[in-house]
């Protein structure tokens, strides 16, 4: 797959990705089920919050390794 071709379908992907976040998150590009998924991190202390997305980051890298394969296919 050439450069052009490759950005392209990424920029596609992108604006699909928009679109679903704008329609999924009542406009205001969150979407509610996102960021609190089992085995996400947040730890809160008297000044002090941690957060570390780490099963949304999991179900996410799922996802776009799906949608990448299937991309470029041949």
């Amino acid at each position: 797959m050439s450069v052009a071709k490759f950005f392209v379908v990424f920029g596609i992907c992108m604006i699909v990705l928009g679109v679903i976040l704008l329609v999924a998150g009542n406009l205001s590009g969150k979407v509610p089920w996102l960021g609190r998924l089992p085995g996400d991190i947040h730890i809160r202390r008297d000044g002090f919050s941690f957060y570390f997305p780490l099963g949304t980051s999991i179900l996410l890298s799922i996802v776009l390794t799906l949608v990448l394969s299937l991309l470029t296919r041949k």
